[in-house]
């Protein structure tokens, strides 16, 4: 690093920060401190108490991973006692929820995300799902909160956060936080707040994990396999469990830990990096959001279809209206008529969709997610295409 083709090649900045990690870690090839090594949970803890106005971040509680879906494991297998432990999960939901519950031996117990209101979250809904599961001998012991949403693309509201942490309150819950995708925020007048910051602004007591990670963002490194979770208000007793368990992995991914740290701990004003750095990140989540607005507006131009505007995460997702034969022709098939449709416009126009009923959805409603990930040039031909093949599906199985 003290080549001079090195300098010419990388910024001082970032010479200088290889060779900090260097002296921290010795070795890029070597095992870290089981929860994480130091330097990293450092770097990542300022950068979260930036982000939060202020609120610390006890180093001991935070736990880097491979990437966030550990994290979810990790807090599931925690909390479940026994296969009467539920956790309230948002439908439509990630599959990882399901499957992981199932796979530790937990209850899903489901809520139903408000289409109607942009994908938020309804507190008389909840406290009806938490009734509807004590009624089958269920101990709820989490709500599961993913935002900005997937599959929904929806972007929590601050007012309803603070009405989610109060609500996790009065049900003595943990709050599960999964907030990979906190840099996508494309909507105006939506932000990111973290549940972290929610709860210390309330001086809640309520029992929080939030959890971040490398794949998603403007820098979407998912191969790197780099994450994070906080535990707060939590005993002490919690932390060394949670210790226990990293220590039987000996430690996450180097490379993946790297990845972490520098996506929380940026390059700065004044930094050589800087200016590179704000140009590229402004250029992507600028271009993700013109995307976004093309796939929105191209879906809610569809016979038959609605879209809730995507205002944050990845993805677009509209629900369907489908005339009754095309319901018919999927049921004679033994397949869900959004799968059928999915299905069609791959084999159509190879366009690669996921039917709502791999996420769950409302009885009686179908949907499919969509993401905003291809190019701007590519994104027009995609919704060309989509556009296309919606008119013939419903011109075949018009009633």
């Amino acid at each position: 690093m003290d080549d001079d083709a090195a300098k010419k090649h990388f910024p001082a900045d970032t010479i200088r920060r290889a060779k900090e990690y260097l002296d921290a870690i010795g070795s890029t090839g070597a095992y870290t401190e089981s929860q994480g090594a130091d330097i990293f949970r450092h770097q990542i803890a300022a950068g979260m108490e930036k982000r939060d106005g202020g609120h610390k971040v006890d180093t001991n509680c935070l736990f880097m991973t491979d990437g966030a879906s550990p994290s979810v494991h990790r807090i599931i297998e925690l909390l479940t006692r026994n296969s009467d432990d539920a956790f309230l999960t948002p439908i439509p939901q990630y599959p990882l929820y399901s499957a992981a519950l199932a796979l530790h031996g937990a209850h899903l117990a489901p809520y139903y995300l408000d289409e109607e209101n942009s994908w938020g979250l309804s507190i008389p809904h909840l406290r009806d799902q938490v009734k509807a599961a004590e009624a089958e001998g269920k101990k709820v012991r989490a709500l599961v909160v993913i935002n900005p949403g997937n599959p929904t693309g929806g972007v929590l509201n601050k007012a309803n956060q603070v009405d989610i942490v109060r609500f996790a309150e009065e049900n003595n819950l943990v709050l599960i936080a999964d907030e990979v995708y906190a840099t996508n925020i494309y909507a105006a007048g939506k932000e990111f707040n973290s549940f972290k910051k929610i709860v210390r602004d309330l001086n809640s007591p309520v029992p929080l994990v939030s959890m971040n990670s490398t794949s998603k963002g403007f820098f979407g490194e998912c191969g790197r396999r780099g994450g994070y979770f906080e535990i707060v208000n939590f005993d002490d007793e919690v932390q060394q469990q949670l210790y226990k368990g990293a220590s039987i992995n000996l430690c996450s991914n180097l490379g993946g830990q790297i990845i972490m740290s520098l996506v929380m701990s940026p390059p700065v004003e004044g930094d050589d990096s800087y200016e590179l750095y704000v140009k590229e990140r402004d250029g992507i989540l600028g271009s993700l959001k013109r995307r976004a607005e093309i796939m929105t507006d191209a879906l809610n131009k569809l016979e038959g279809v609605t879209c809730v505007p995507t205002q944050g995460a990845l993805y677009s997702y509209p629900q369907l209206r489908l005339p009754q034969k095309a319901v018919d022709a999927a049921k004679a098939e033994g397949k869900a008529p959004d799968f059928f449709y999915c299905r069609e416009l791959l084999k159509g126009k190879g366009i690669v969709t996921v039917p709502g009923s791999g996420f769950k959805q409302v009885e009686g409603t179908f949907h499919f997610r969509t993401t905003i990930l291809p190019s701007e040039e590519d994104i027009e031909h995609v919704a060309k295409d989509l556009s296309d093949f919606h008119a013939d599906f419903m011109a075949k199985y018009k009633d």
